[in-house]
């Protein structure tokens, strides 16, 4: 039985991220600041070892937003190979719950890594994104109004399950 396990733990290694889209109650799509670079986010974060991508996305969210929300759908995974600036990845994401205003009122900001968050309309938010998160999220959004799941590769749609 080790002897798997140690043939399995010599198998190529991948990162993973999840991310969270949340809206408020005016159809607003909330982004965030991180304090480390120019671009702007989504809720979410690296999927640490023996995490899922749902529990990280739980995680992330509380950590960045200090509320405990839950996933309510997987709208879209992306497969991105590797560049001369990052190694390969598979990105989730999610859709969350609605944001009433009382919920937003509770968000609470780790200043050292957030330093403001917003709520836009969709194409204002996606527009503050990198260009590979951009993407991405506007297919998630074209997607929110049917059922299914969205399978990327370098942000291009493969399939729709």
């Amino acid at each position: 039985m080790m002897e798997r396990k140690a043939y399995q733990q010599s198998l190529p290694q991948k990162r993973m991220s999840a991310g969270c889209l949340f809206f408020d109650e005016r159809g607003r799509l909330l982004v965030v600041n991180p304090t480390y670079k120019e671009t702007w986010e989504i809720p979410g974060g690296v999927v640490e070892q023996n995490e899922s991508p749902r529990e990280a996305a739980i995680r992330e969210v509380a950590e960045e937003l200090g509320l405990v929300l839950h996933p309510q759908r997987l709208l879209c995974v992306d497969y991105k190979s590797e560049t001369e600036t990052s190694i390969e990845s598979v990105q989730f994401i999610f859709l969350g719950p609605l944001l009433s205003a009382e919920m937003t009122n509770k968000i609470k900001l780790p200043r050292e890594e957030l330093s403001e968050f917003r709520f836009l309309v969709p194409e204002k938010a996606v527009e503050l994104l990198n260009k590979k998160l951009r993407r991405r999220v506007r297919h998630c959004l074209n997607v929110l109004e049917h059922p299914g799941t969205l399978y990327l590769e370098e942000q291009q749609l493969v399939f729709n399950t």
